[in-house]
């Protein structure tokens, strides 16, 4: 009986493992990549609440230059990592 349970704490620790590979830079990657997909949504909704169509355009274009940043940093955090 034992033996099970040794066996079977050690496959848990070997999946628990394989669960944290980023590294720092990774996740810090993520992490601005996330805070710049939050500002681009904030900049779509005040796109939908703008007045005119030309303050909604220049929002919405913004939201875009945002995603595309954030795109570009977890791109560059994944190779950085590797």
């Amino acid at each position: 009986m034992k033996k099970i349970v040794l066996v079977a704490a050690a496959a848990g620790l070997l999946s628990l493992t394989a669960c944290g590979s980023n590294t720092p830079a990774e996740n810090a990657a993520d992490a601005q990549a996330d805070n710049l997909e939050m500002m681009a949504d904030n900049m779509e909704d005040m796109a939908d609440n703008a007045t005119t169509e030309g303050s909604e355009a220049a929002l919405e274009n913004q939201a875009d230059n945002l995603h595309e940043a954030a795109d570009n940093v977890e791109d560059a955090g994944e190779t950085n990592a590797m």
